[in-house]
């Protein structure tokens, strides 16, 4: 088994209501633990394990959905750029 750990010194979300920004880390939270729990997702990332910071493209949320869902979008978002 490989063990993976993130560590996430800091996340800015611009354009995202104060209000909402709790909610939307704690999606992208259960959102990056649910795709990195899955089967081989640590080995596909064992390449990308030195890179100190991961920039994505912009990522387009669904307008009206709940800022939970909004972070778990970004979540798998996330994960699809990193195994880019």
């Amino acid at each position: 088994m490989t063990r993976l750990v993130l560590h996430i010194d800091r996340l800015v979300l611009r354009g995202v209501d104060p209000g909402d920004a709790e909610a939307l880390a704690a999606g992208l939270r259960a959102g990056l633990a649910r795709q990195l729990a899955e089967p081989g997702a640590a080995q596909a990332l064992g390449g990308t394990a030195s890179r100190p910071v991961v920039r994505a493209d912009q990522v387009r949320l669904a307008p009206g959905d709940a800022a939970p869902a909004q972070g778990e979008a970004i979540a798998a978002h996330l994960v699809r750029e990193t195994l880019r």
